[in-house]
């Protein structure tokens, strides 16, 4: 995407990205602004379906308003410490350089990715089916991200995806420790 475009055209492209990751085409790094410009495009989308996110349970009547600053700035936190821990494997693999690529195709694909978990949220499918189902579809967009768009080998793609998830996992236990589950929610669980 060299020329100028607009957000909505933006959008679409990713949108096409996004469904080349999943289905493994090579072009697929053609259909994002992997520039300045489009890393700024991406976060605007990430923080538009973060407020979505976090607004969403309010909306069907499934939260309280303390949850959403707590669901924001435990998605800050997950996606800090998973852009750290991404960019320290980059480095190490002498490939810093795919930072910003790999930033602007995981933002847009959280961005369509959430909105379509959402979707299903709000029409009342989500079950562990469609957990399981979306579960593998991150697993094949992040693997595509590295490999079609970090263009990373398959032992670095291993490298790449196992320090994210070290990354989001102490995030994880971070949060648990920090933000302990309220208690009406545990017993929501528990019942």
């Amino acid at each position: 995407m060299a020329q100028q475009s607009t957000f909505i055209e933006e959008m679409m492209a990713a949108g096409r990205g996004v469904i080349a990751l999943l289905t493994g085409d090579r072009n697929a790094g053609s259909y994002f602004d992997l520039s300045q410009r489009g890393l700024v495009s991406s976060f605007i989308a990430l923080l538009m379906v973060t407020a979505l996110n976090a607004v969403l349970p309010l909306i069907l009547g499934m939260g309280s308003g303390g949850g959403m600053g707590r669901g924001i700035l435990m998605v800050a936190i997950l996606f800090g410490l998973q852009i750290a821990f991404s960019a320290i494997v980059l480095r190490q693999l002498k490939r810093l350089d795919g930072l910003v690529p790999y930033i602007v195709a995981d933002n847009w694909a959280t961005f369509f990715l959430t909105l379509i978990s959402a979707a299903i949220a709000a029409a009342g499918f989500a079950n562990d089916f469609t957990l399981i189902v979306l579960g593998i579809v991150v697993i094949i967009v992040e693997v595509n991200i590295a490999r079609l768009i970090v263009t990373l080998s398959p032992l670095q793609i291993a490298m790449f995806l196992v320090a994210q998830l070290v990354g989001v996992s102490i995030g994880l236990a971070l949060i648990g420790f920090t933000f302990p589950v309220p208690p009406e929610l545990a017993q929501a669980a528990l019942s």
